[in-house]
C-alpha cells in the first residue's frame, strides 16, 4: 500500500479528474467519497434556493449519508482531500466523511476544484471534523495541470 491517499468526492467530475491527476503524479491512492443518494443537476443547482446543495449550505450541521464506510484511511499518514468548492467552503458530505473515521495522528492535505472562489476559510471550517489531525490547506486544482507542477506541489508541503 502506498503512504499516500487521495479521497475525493466529485458531484460533476471535475473534481474526480483532478483527483485522478494528483493520485497518478504522486503515486497514490485513490478513493471516491460518494453520497448515498447521489446528487442530480437539479440537486446542484445553486440558483434555486431550494435545491439540496442550497438546503445543505444553510444547515451546516447537515451530515449527508455515505454511500459505504470503507475508505482505507488506517493504512494511510497522509491523505490528500479534494472536493468542489460550494460557497467558499466545502460540501457538508466532507464534513460527514472526516466524522465517520479516526484521522488522529494522519495530515490532511486539501484540494479543491473552483469556478470562482478559493479555499478561504475551508481549513478552519472542516478542522473540528477530525480532531488530532494536522490539516493543511492545500491549492486549486483547476484545469489541466502537469505530472511534473502535481508532483512538485506534493513534494514542497
Amino acid at each position: 500500500m502506498s503512504k499516500s491517499l487521495v479521497a475525493y468526492f466529485s458531484a460533476g467530475g471535475v473534481t474526480a479528474r483532478a483527483a485522478k491527476d494528483l493520485a497518478e503524479a504522486i503515486g497514490a491512492d485513490l478513493y471516491e467519497i460518494r453520497p448515498a443518494v447521489p446528487y442530480t443537476p437539479a440537486d446542484l443547482n445553486w440558483n434555486d434556493p431550494k435545491s439540496r446543495s442550497s438546503l445543505e449550505r444553510k444547515d451546516k450541521s447537515f451530515r449527508p449519508e455515505l454511500a459505504d464506510h470503507d475508505a482505507p484511511v488506517d493504512g494511510y499518514k497522509t491523505i490528500y482531500l479534494g472536493f468542489p468548492i460550494w460557497w467558499y467552503t466545502a460540501p457538508t458530505i466532507i464534513n460527514t466523511f472526516l466524522e465517520a473515521y479516526d484521522f488522529a495522528g494522519k495530515t490532511i492535505v486539501l484540494f479543491a476544484t473552483s469556478g470562482g472562489s478559493g479555499l478561504g476559510g475551508t481549513a478552519f471550517d472542516l478542522s473540528p471534523s477530525c480532531p488530532g489531525a494536522v490539516m493543511k490547506t492545500g491549492k486549486l486544482l483547476n484545469g489541466r495541470l502537469s505530472e511534473a507542477s502535481l508532483r512538485q506541489w506534493a513534494e514542497a508541503l
